[in-house]
């Protein structure tokens, strides 16, 4: 039942890639875009499904399937479903469809474009579902080429840069990725590289921390996490509209989910002793991004750096490791991924109408006759759900970090505060000046924007409404696995606590 969502996209790469065409004609159909489309669709529905057999209350990898692969180098094709990574699963499948949904149907190269789209698909389920270790770094390989292809081909003016940029940060994130994966199964003596949370603790508490540092900056490099973040806003800022929305959406929660899943589970102990530090890193990081954002003129980049922020507060619930911050940080991630893409979509409606995301430049845009009052709404809604408003998705999240950290980390969690406190800065003097005011003469004739063109907006302020109201609808899917995270932290502590 999981092979599907790895195999359908596949499947469609290969169809459009090889869908045949005149010679001579122009590699812009509008048939590649509705295939790419029908096949992310038949995947979302086929999610939805899982979803529906999936048993919230049972615990553990649920569909599991295990085949041997390369037995002598240890490799085995084992993958499962969790509480873990059911939401990011949802989450992939349905900004896959809004993507998709918000490309241009005249793009060049559009059956090259699209493939790659469904290839990124593959890396990233690929990835969540992965339960060995080497596995999930092959996924977490396989979608750093589609993503520098995108950025590269179909990016703005300064795109090579910016793809070269991720290509290189990425590419030492897989490096300390497989280290730490090699050196765990190595010192261990483990006879293949097969998931076991258990894994580590036969190993000196020394190793256990070198290993997890390797952890903590590869995945604290595809977060990212302040230093290592330079490489997200050039890359948002080149990429086209669907890239970011993916990048933003998906991508940077393959970060969040490793350290859940290869940090605090892997290594309880090194966990626990370097938790101060990650609250501290986390406080840091989150300070330094709104602080940044404060101070852009584009758009795409306040967007971006507000993503840095956000993604530190998913540390900070880390850190704390209680059942509650655990549960708490699933759901930031899918808060994140909801309001990003939708403040990423209404921004590239913005650029395409307008042709400018600066700040200073744009003035007006909620004029209800002129301008674009529905996209302007959208986007107080998304700055809103982004800043904490209750009754969203970004409120529920939030209160639940901060509240489970508060008792362990009470100076990280109040630097983390104020950071959120600044989304609202950034934000609204971002909106104050883009949509509201008087309407420039300039920007006084602008193409209608069609109702295509707001769906995806109206859809994703739709989940963040109604997830806010009704958070269980999200948080019951990993209660049970987060808890079970967290008890593996409380064991090891009383373990400790004994011997000494």
């Amino acid at each position: 039942m999981l092979s599907v969502l790895i195999l359908l996209p596949l499947i469609g790469a290969v169809i459009i890639s090889f869908w045949p065409q005149k010679i001579g004609e122009n590699d812009s159909s509008p048939l590649h875009k509705n295939l790419a489309l029908l096949c992310s669709l038949v995947i979302l529905f086929w999610t939805i499904f899982l979803v529906f057999q999936f048993d919230p209350n049972q615990g553990g990898m649920q569909f599991s399937e295990n085949l041997t692969w390369i037995e002598w180098l240890g490799l085995n094709y084992q993958i499962g479903l969790d509480g873990l990574s059911l939401p990011l699963i949802v989450l992939n499948s349905l900004l896959t469809v809004v993507a998709i949904w918000i490309s241009s149907e005249t793009i060049e190269r559009s059956r090259f474009y699209y493939a790659l789209l469904l290839l990124l698909n593959v890396g990233v389920v690929g990835a969540f579902l992965a339960q060995d270790l080497l596995l999930f770094f092959l996924f977490y390989e396989v979608e750093l080429i589609p993503l520098y292809l995108l950025i590269a081909i179909w990016g703005g003016q300064k795109r090579g840069y910016a793809a070269t940029k991720f290509l290189i940060y990425t590419a030492v994130s897989g490096i300390l990725l497989l280290a730490s994966f090699l050196g765990l199964v190595w010192l261990t003596g483990a006879k293949s590289f097969a998931y076991g949370p258990l894994l580590s603790q036969t190993l000196p508490l020394a190793t256990q921390l070198l290993l997890l540092s390797g952890i903590l900056i590869g995945f604290g490099i595809k977060i990212p996490f302040f230093p290592f973040h330079t490489w997200l806003p050039d890359a948002h800022v080149e990429a086209s509209t669907p890239i970011s929305v993916l990048l933003a959406g998906v991508l940077l929660k393959l970060g969040t989910y490793g350290l859940l899943r290869f940090g605090v589970a892997l290594f309880p102990q090194a966990w626990q002793e370097l938790a101060p530090f990650l609250a501290t890193w986390a406080a840091i990081s989150a300070l330094y991004g709104a602080s940044c954002a404060i101070a852009q003129k584009d758009m795409k980049k306040v967007v971006a750096y507000s993503s840095i922020a956000h993604m530190a507060f998913i540390l900070l619930a880390a850190a704390a490791g209680t059942p509650l911050a655990l549960v708490a940080a699933v759901a930031q991630m899918v808060s994140h991924g909801l309001i990003s893409a939708l403040l990423f979509v209404l921004v590239g409606v913005v650029y395409r109408k307008t042709g400018s995301r600066d700040v200073d430049y744009l003035r007006g845009l909620l004029n209800p006759e002129k301008g674009l009052p529905v996209v302007g709404s959208l986007m107080i809604l998304g700055v809103m759900a982004s800043s904490g408003i209750p009754g969203m998705v970004g409120f529920i999240a939030e209160f639940l970090i901060f509240r489970s950290s508060f008792p362990i980390f009470p100076v990280q969690t109040l630097f983390c505060l104020i950071g959120t406190g600044l989304t609202a800065v950034y934000f609204l003097l971002m909106v104050n000046k883009v949509f509201f005011g008087r309407l420039t003469p300039e920007l006084a004739n602008l193409p209608p924007v069609q109702f295509s063109e707001r769906l995806p907006g109206l859809v994703l302020a739709v989940f963040i409404i109604i997830l806010g109201l009704q958070p269980n609808w999200l948080l019951n899917w990993s209660e049970v696995d987060t808890a079970a995270i967290s008890n593996q932290l409380t064991v090891n502590q009383v373990q400790l606590t004994m011997k000494n």
